[in-house]
């Protein structure tokens, strides 16, 4: 039977997220998903806190507590709010879970595998100080 894996985009575990983060990804996952199970098909939705970013750090800063302390707030908040709409994860994680970092290695690594990355060196324009000016306003 062929297997499938869904995901949608992680919400940052800088604040609550926001309907417009459930519209433009979470929700068309969610349907997508349930769409796969009515079919019989073999369904695995995925998705969790991103807890990696300026954002986070800039949040914590403001609220004068560790970035610890605000992703496993927003994290727990963010959950709930997504059951509380129906949205039906298999699994609802954070990307500080060991398996997340595991996962993501073997993926690649089957890539790689197979030829479906491509290594090159770019140049690319990047101003750290501006950037975390710009998430300050």
């Amino acid at each position: 039977m062929k297997r499938y894996l869904i995901t949608s985009a992680l919400p940052y575990a800088s604040g609550v997220t926001h309907l417009g983060n459930v519209v433009g990804s979470t929700l068309p996952a969610d349907i997508y998903a349930r769409f796969c199970r009515l079919r019989g098909r073999q369904t695995l939705y995925v998705c969790g806190s991103d807890e990696h970013g300026v954002a986070i750090t800039i949040a914590a800063e403001k609220e004068g507590i560790s970035p610890r302390e605000l992703i496993d707030r927003y994290h727990g908040l963010n959950a709930k709010a997504l059951d509380s709409i129906g949205i039906a994860f298999d699994i609802y994680d954070r990307t500080s879970n060991p398996i997340h970092a595991e996962t993501a290695r073997e993926f690649f690594s089957v890539w790689g595998k197979k030829g479906l990355l491509v290594e090159r060196e770019e140049d690319q324009f990047y101003d750290d100080e501006a950037q975390i000016l710009d998430r300050k306003s």
